[in-house]
């Protein structure tokens, strides 16, 4: 299957078919103040001071940046979003955002909305992916000690179980609705243990379908040989290996703690290093498609071109189940709809949950983005240049 016309990341008509001439105004003004750096530092410890004590600052957050990166702080809420998207031919993946939580009866609760927004998915072609962080079900600590292969006393032990058991009960759910869910990738000091359930859940789930997805982030200089060797369990043990592929979320936080405990950084020298891991990630992925099912989770121009360009040659559907583009929501929209305007399979990760238990992946966006070389001032000018060609 062909594009309807030839793909341009620069149409910023079929980019922001979706928003009004107001969202595109909000955008405007959020991703100014996100491009000024000395704000992205000063406003998180700011507004938590501000919702600790009370102050009435939440109305503001969720009516600009919330409502900007986020479907909402219910399932319910995000229904909007979900069909908005779905006018401009791109999916949603539904992520509970709850982090960094330690008490077993939030990560209960937490499992039950993650296996209800997979229920929500099984009916809807709208909602093609679903995802969760295994620290949204486990404590950080528990899986920073088995990754540290320390041994565990019999009250951890029993912790460790009821893990397991929900990672188990996600995984079941989305199996018997037929429905895909990626496993988040996190820091490196706990990713060993993610990495083990993930591989295990796949053995379980992926016999006939990419049920499960681990995620591997390139800017680790190991992950392209990790794609590599877990394809290989997955050909000999015959499922079909799931693989979101990422650059990385953690790069100052690792590179500190590296350099603070005098280990090898995890992470690569250079952001050519880390693009050049991905394309061939990519590749790797493209020349294996019938063993691999994997979704880019990109923002970068030239890693999206690439993988429409190894479609062609390798003569693949676009609409092949095995290949997904993905995107946050509230950026680079140039790129998810213009991509699903040519026929491609996109998908928008679509946060939600309540604004303050939501509130540190917000930070943590914003400093993303003004880390990332250029991403502001890009989305500035295409919002720029959309305004005007409204205007005539």
């Amino acid at each position: 299957m062909t594009a309807k016309h030839s793909l341009s990341f620069e149409n910023t008509e079929i980019a922001f078919r979706h928003s009004s001439n107001t969202d595109l105004k909000r955008a405007y003004w959020l991703f100014k103040i996100i491009n000024v750096n000395f704000l992205v530092k000063v406003g998180p410890p700011i507004t938590n001071f501000a919702v600790k004590i009370g102050l009435p600052i939440k109305g503001l957050i969720k009516a600009t940046i919330f409502k900007h990166f986020c479907g909402g702080e219910t399932i319910r809420e995000c229904e909007k979003t979900i069909k908005s998207l779905e006018t401009g031919g791109v999916g949603t993946i539904l992520d509970y955002s709850i982090e960094g939580e330690d008490d077993e009866k939030v990560f209960d609760e937490t499992c039950e909305e993650i296996i209800r927004t997979i229920k929500r998915a099984a009916k809807d072609k709208a909602i093609p992916i679903t995802v969760f962080k295994v620290t949204g079900v486990g404590r950080f600590g528990l899986l920073e000690k088995l990754d540290a292969k320390a041994t565990l006393t019999d009250a951890e032990q029993q912790e460790w179980q009821k893990v397991q058991e929900r990672v188990l009960a996600i995984c079941e759910k989305a199996h018997s609705v037929n429905v895909p869910v990626m496993i988040d990738a996190e820091e490196t000091w706990i990713q060993d243990t993610i990495d083990l359930l993930a591989l295990n859940m796949m053995r379980k789930f992926n016999k006939e379908k990419a049920i499960v997805y681990n995620t591997y982030q390139l800017y680790r200089h190991d992950k392209l040989t990790s794609i590599m060797d877990d394809n290989e369990v997955a050909v000999k043990e015959k499922f079909i290996l799931g693989a979101k592929l990422v650059r990385g979320a953690y790069m100052e936080k690792e590179r500190k703690r590296a350099e603070e405990r005098g280990y090898p950084s995890p992470i690569q020298p250079t952001k050519e290093a880390s693009d050049k891991d991905f394309n061939l990630a990519l590749e790797y992925c493209i020349d294996n498609i019938k063993s691999v099912a994997f979704v880019a989770g990109t923002h970068n121009e030239d890693s999206c071109r690439l993988l429409t360009e190894l479609l062609d040659k390798k003569k693949i559907d676009h609409k092949n189940p095995h290949v997904y583009f993905a995107q946050l929501l509230g950026m680079s929209d140039n790129l998810s709809f213009n991509l699903a305007d040519a026929d491609y399979n996109v998908a928008k990760y679509v946060p939600y949950g309540p604004i303050k238990a939501v509130l540190p992946y917000l930070f943590r966006r914003a400093q993303e983005n003004t880390a990332i070389a250029g991403q502001m001032s890009r989305e500035l000018g295409l919002i720029v240049k959309e305004k005007e060609r409204r205007k005539l």
